[in-house]
């Protein structure tokens, strides 16, 4: 069952309506003792309420309730209804435990998308969403740690809804590739997964880069551009270093993440889009929230569910397999190269490292070693010499130095032969005379 409580009784029955028709018991109250008479009496799944009751009191009779709510039933997810400009009394509610909250008006699609993500995620049984729920794919998340095992149990639940995500981690930890799995798990898989990198983006260009431009709106823009937002439309917006929009970018972005509506740079027409919202970010949020650099109802609407990839350092146990899928992956792209394999040594060097670039820095290990060994088989001693080349000196060989040389090696150990060389070194003859003829090799 769900409460709906708010003094307006036409919006009352418009809600009930709404929700009757959803499949949805519904009980009422229009004022904040029958509400709590109701809980009483009840024990309702979900509370929708509305934050103003009485003209003066600024939303302290809604917060007064949020309270009485969450003590008699602390594990009932509360949904708050406010308008735009009491936002501020939306993030005090948040504060004191409200679940989600919508501004009015809002739009019912998305109203009960909130309402079944808030069930959905309260739901104790532990089933997910759908009666046949799917095996979470989730592609080149590579390991079975405890660690990453538990990050992706709570993401293969939360995919299947419409919540909102904020995915938190060290640099280099596979943020990206968590926002994708969500992405390809979800009922939007087959629209656009959106990426962009907010830490990269000036804040004169925030608007044009995200909502678009018409022709003309500034100098410069000598056709009409659509938003990263409209490009996303039915899919999944990632929103990378969401920690770095400056303050008045960040104003923009709670509108257009609250309203799901935007107005493109020179035009006064109002776009409306579908878009699911993963951030991901390496900052500590709540401590920038503390010292006001990034706003805290920003905050409160981009994580209803936090995420945390671990560190490769609380992953010490994925690490052969994370090897051994590098060292695969790099022999597809490289094929001139030897397919590495790893001896033992070598795997328990590699565990002793520190990893501060995390997988990022563990990859390029992996591919560092392959090149400068030159080996089929890497033994601890290849790792060491490639670490020390990996610091600030980079290696003496590049990637195309060394394939040119593998590439003149193989002719010359199959005497000229092009169709010995290039099955020696695992390639078509048509490869190897493009390499022949990259290298400028004399045959």
């Amino acid at each position: 069952m769900i409460l709906v409580v708010d003094d307006d009784r036409m919006l009352l029955a418009s809600l009930r309506s709404l929700l009757a028709r959803a499949g949805y018991e519904v009980c009422v109250a229009a004022s904040p003792d029958e509400a709590m008479a109701a809980i009483r009496a009840e024990a309702p799944r979900l509370v929708l309420m509305d934050m103003n009751y009485t003209r003066g009191t600024s939303g302290s009779e809604g917060l007064t309730l949020l309270r009485q709510v969450k003590l008699f039933r602390p594990d009932t997810p509360v949904i708050l209804m406010t308008a735009w400009g009491s936002i501020d009394l939306a993030v005090e509610g948040m504060r004191n435990g409200a679940f989600d909250f919508i501004t009015k008006p809002w739009d019912n699609n998305r109203l009960l998308e909130r309402i079944a993500t808030a069930l959905s995620l309260n739901d104790k049984s532990g089933s997910t969403p759908s009666d046949t729920p799917r095996p979470f794919e989730r592609k080149k998340i590579i390991g079975d740690s405890n660690a990453l095992r538990e990050v992706l149990a709570i993401a293969a639940r939360v995919a299947p809804t419409g919540a909102p995500v904020l995915i938190t981690g060290e640099s280099g930890t596979g943020k990206e590739l968590l926002a994708e799995a969500l992405h390809r798990n979800s009922p939007r898989a087959s629209k656009p997964f959106i990426k962009v990198n907010l830490g990269g983006m000036p804040g004169s260009l925030f608007e044009s880069e995200m909502f678009g431009h018409t022709r003309g709106a500034f100098t410069g823009a000598v056709a009409e551009r659509i938003g990263r937002f409209e490009a996303a439309d039915g899919g999944t917006i990632f929103l990378d270093e969401i920690g770095e929009l400056d303050s008045a970018s960040q104003v923009k972005m709670l509108r257009v993440l609250q309203e799901q509506c935007f107005e493109p740079l020179g035009s006064s027409r109002t776009k409306r889009v579908d878009v699911r919202v993963v951030c991901a970010t390496n900052a500590d949020l709540p401590a920038m929230v503390a010292a006001k650099t990034f706003r805290e109802d920003l905050f409160y609407r981009i994580n209803l569910v936090t995420l945390h990839m671990p560190s490769l350092r609380e992953r010490r146990s994925d690490l052969p397999a994370l090897a051994r899928h590098f060292a695969a992956e790099f022999s597809r792209k490289n094929p001139a190269l030897p397919t590495a394999e790893f001896e033992q040594s070598a795997l328990e060097y590699l565990a002793t490292l520190k990893y501060p670039g995390n997988i990022r820095e563990f990859k390029n290990l992996i591919e560092r070693a392959i090149l400068m060994s030159g080996h089929t088989m890497l033994t601890d001693d290849d790792f060491r010499l490639s670490n020390a080349a990996g610091g600030t000196a980079a290696p003496s060989d590049t990637l195309e130095g060394i394939e040119r040389r593998r590439v003149a090696d193989a002719i010359a150990d199959a005497g000229g032969n092009i169709s010995r060389a290039a099955a020696a070194l695992g390639i078509s003859r048509a490869a190897l005379y493009r390499k022949i003829e990259k290298y400028g090799i004399d045959k």
